[in-house]
């Protein structure tokens, strides 16, 4: 038997920007711990030249890419998405079937994740999940990552609350891990660039004050965009520096990449940036002055700097965060009032002892130890959650 068939295979999917930057350093554990065999699934929007075939990125870092699922439709719509998880489905069966892992690595909450866990269900793989036990109610990446909890066999969440909120939904106590946020190893592992080279790299030289703008579709509603209006009113009216990445590739995206435009056409100093990898990312967390929208990142990421965010509307609703979150309703005046709170030197002065709730920066080892080590030999038998009591239903 070859050296390489002795080894834990391990498979890790991986859909765009955000969850790649999130699994990099598990990746790196895991590429060189000498008992395991990795391979990367890569779909979705990562082969897609509109939101910046950031599959090179994976390539330029040097990880093994077993399969590319091109499955992302040229789409708008809530139709759109759902056919894209039938489509990776599709691909994902033959891929998973031709290099079979011991477990499949799966993160977080995007609706392209059911794909990989349906189809290693159906294929008897044992699926590792994490950061599940969140919530964000204003999207249906909360349903997703509560279905991808209840059918996965080991979990790595980000905070003790979560931990035990998937204890709570039934999975018993050894399958989960508090491991953190593996996002934020990037702070004390990555070596993050300076102004200078920051700027060097965008092409844009930061003027105070400074603002980046993450603005994603809000899935839960019919119209995702629905709370966009006062977004970009507030920003219009805002002076100072903007800086736009680009949303999510969910139903609405592609409006708000036009309206995203709109804004800058008409506004001074407003710069869009449809890809910034995971290093560039972090940096610029580290130098602007403040972060307005309703992306995950700006309550996991942004406390590891002490940056005020403006969180607009209900997308990241029921979220733990820390105290450099400022919660607008999605009301112009309201939004305004919160950027100015967020820009007054006296709040971020008051954020200087703050904690991030979501780890230490230290969530890689934690997870490459226990995939290695975690027994597979009934893995995928789960005991049945305890029924509560009579007393629990009155």
């Amino acid at each position: 038997m070859s050296e390489s068939t002795k080894r834990r295979r391990i498979g890790v999917v991986t859909t765009s920007r955000a969850d790649y930057s999130h699994l990099y350093w598990p990746l790196r554990e895991l590429q060189a711990h000498p008992e395991i065999e990795l391979a990367v699934f890569a779909l979705g929007p990562h082969l897609s030249p509109a939101f910046g075939t950031t599959v090179h990125e994976i390539e330029r870092d040097g990880f093994p890419i077993q399969a590319r699922i091109e499955c992302l439709l040229s789409s708008d719509t809530d139709t759109g998405m759902a056919k894209t998880i039938g489509l990776a489905i599709l691909s994902l069966a033959d891929a998973l079937t031709a290099w079979r892992p011991d477990l499949l690595l799966l993160i977080a909450d995007r609706y392209e994740m059911l794909a990989p866990a349906a189809t290693a269900l159906a294929l008897r793989i044992p699926i590792a999940h994490i950061e599940g036990g969140e919530v964000s109610q204003g999207a249906i990446d909360d349903q997703v990552r509560n279905a991808l909890t209840k059918m996965a066999h080991v979990h790595f969440t980000s905070t003790e609350t979560a931990r035990r909120r998937v204890i709570g939904m039934g999975e018993e106590p050894w399958r989960v891990h508090r491991a953190g946020a593996p996002s934020l190893d990037h702070l004390s592992r990555s070596k993050l660039l300076d102004r200078t080279s920051l700027e060097e790299r965008l092409g844009v030289q930061l003027t105070s004050p400074s603002l980046i703008a993450a603005w994603h579709p809000v899935t839960i509603l019919r119209d995702t965009n629905a709370e966009a209006d006062a977004l970009f009113a507030a920003l219009a009216q805002n002076r100072g520096q903007i800086l736009f990445v680009y949303p999510n590739a969910d139903a609405g995206s592609h409006a708000l990449i036009e309206r995203t435009r709109a804004l800058a056409e008409t506004r001074a100093d407003t710069h869009i940036f449809v890809n910034l990898d995971a290093v560039t990312y972090w940096s610029l967390l580290g130098q602007v002055d403040c972060m307005v929208g309703n992306s995950s990142s700006g309550i996991m990421e942004a406390a590891s700097f002490a940056l005020p965010v403006v969180n607009v509307g209900m997308r990241q609703q029921g979220r733990e965060r820390a105290a450099n979150i400022i919660d607008a309703p999605a009301d112009t005046s309201e939004i305004c009032a919160a950027l100015a709170q967020a820009l007054d030197p006296a709040f971020r002065a008051g954020l200087l002892e703050m904690a991030n709730p979501y780890g230490d920066g230290t969530a890689a080892v934690r997870i490459a130890n226990v995939l290695a080590t975690v027994p597979l030999e009934g893995l995928l038998i789960k005991a049945p959650a305890p029924i509560p009591s009579s007393a629990e239903f009155a």
